[in-house]
């Protein structure tokens, strides 16, 4: 069974403060795990130690419940010790320590936020309504397999348009001058569908033919591109249910990115 790291809980449970004040030894809280030197280790904080373990693939079993709990008497010792080395108030610590609150605090804010503000069951299925309304008569998704280069300038872009008219192969020339990490695989992007690229992307795709590389080079705000449609396929848009969950967890990400607008609009941001 894969044992997560002590940073895993760390940075996953320590935040929640999974200890308390000490207590006698030779007895323990209801609601006690454990106590390590009279520190308690409470049943809670092992449940989220849990849950923490579930959410990256953990399979839930008496063995992760001990493993848990065993982890986290490891983080008493090692903390119990580090305040008797004095590094508790050390600057490094007290740093990692406020990132540590900070970051647990701003997770806390956002579900609080969602919580209060909720993606409703009315408001994924008029998205479903939404989305389906956007495939015109026809009804169906059009997905393209797509590669790109990616260059500096419009005049490497049109220096790598004009050695694929010459001849080369896309995959060469994306090898040879594509700027973009995907250049190992020869510029390769896979499926996508037009509504999930930038609009100059989709705009120049959506004329293409399957084979056909896009005439002329296309500015992004960060460089020049040229596209290659590979292919081309048409599939029929998933039901309700197949696609709710998407659905709603889309939803969410953009309530919370409006949320995340409204406090950046009345902020004062100053970056070096």
């Amino acid at each position: 069974m894969k044992l997560y790291p002590i940073r895993f809980f760390i940075s996953a449970v320590m935040a929640l403060g999974f200890v308390t004040a000490a207590h006698s030894q030779n007895s323990l809280p209801i609601n006690a795990a454990a106590s390590v030197n009279g520190v308690i280790i409470s049943n809670d904080a092992v449940e989220q130690g849990i849950q923490a373990a579930l959410s990256q693939g953990q399979k839930d079993s008496p063995e992760l419940r001990k493993a848990v709990l065993g982890k986290m008497i490891e983080i008493s010792l090692l903390s119990q010790q580090a305040e008797k080395d004095g590094l508790a108030d050390s600057e490094r610590a007290n740093s990692q320590l406020a990132l540590i609150r900070q970051n647990y605090l701003a997770d806390l804010e956002l579900s609080t936020y969602i919580s209060k503000n909720p993606v409703t069951d009315a408001d994924v299925q008029a998205e479903y309504n939404r989305e389906v309304a956007s495939l015109g008569p026809q009804g169906m998704i059009v997905e393209y397999k797509v590669s790109d280069i990616a260059v500096a300038t419009e005049a490497d872009a049109q220096a790598a348009l004009v050695r694929i008219k010459k001849g080369e192969s896309f995959d060469k020339v994306a090898k040879s001058v594509s700027l973009a990490p995907n250049k190992v695989q020869g510029g390769a992007v896979g499926w996508v569908q037009a509504g999930q690229t930038l609009p100059q992307i989709a705009s120049a795709l959506v004329t293409l033919s399957k084979g056909q590389v896009s005439p002329a080079p296309i500015q992004m705000p960060q460089g020049w591109y040229l596209i290659k449609l590979e292919d081309k396929k048409s599939s029929k848009p998933p039901t309700f249910e197949q696609a709710k969950a998407a659905i709603r967890k889309g939803l969410m990400q953009k309530k919370q990115f409006e949320f995340l607008s409204e406090l950046r609009q009345g902020a004062n941001i100053v970056v070096r």
